[in-house]
C-alpha cells in the first residue's frame, strides 16, 4: 500500500528487524523478497542478524545470511553476538 519497506519506528526499528527478533519468518522472506535492508540498523545500533540471534531465531538468522546480511554490522556485531550466545554454528 505503498508503505516504504524499510520504515522505521522512533527508535530506528525497522519492519525487518521487528519481524527478526519476534521470529517471524514468514514476515521476514517477505520483507528481504521486497528489497529490505538486511544491515539497518536501529538507534542503538543492533542489526536485525545480532536480534535473531540474541532470541535463538535460527531460521531468521539463516534467511539474514542468506539475503547477504553483514556478519559485522551494529554493536554487537552478528559475530559478537553468536559468540556470546554460543550460536557459531549458524554463521558462515
Amino acid at each position: 500500500h505503498g508503505l516504504p519497506v524499510d520504515v522505521t519506528d522512533p527508535e530506528r526499528n525497522s519492519l525487518l528487524m521487528l519481524a527478526a527478533y519476534h521470529g517471524r519468518t514468514d514476515t521476514v522472506r517477505m520483507l528481504l523478497e521486497r528489497g529490505a535492508d538486511p544491515d539497518l540498523c536501529n538507534a542503538r545500533d543492533q542489526s536485525p542478524l545480532a536480534g535473531a540471534l540474541f532470541k535463538g531465531e535460527d531460521e531468521v538468522v539463516r534467511l539474514l545470511v542468506d539475503a547477504g546480511a553483514d556478519l559485522d554490522a551494529g554493536t554487537p556485531t552478528a559475530r559478537a553476538a553468536a559468540t556470546m550466545f554460543g550460536r557459531e554454528h549458524l554463521l558462515p
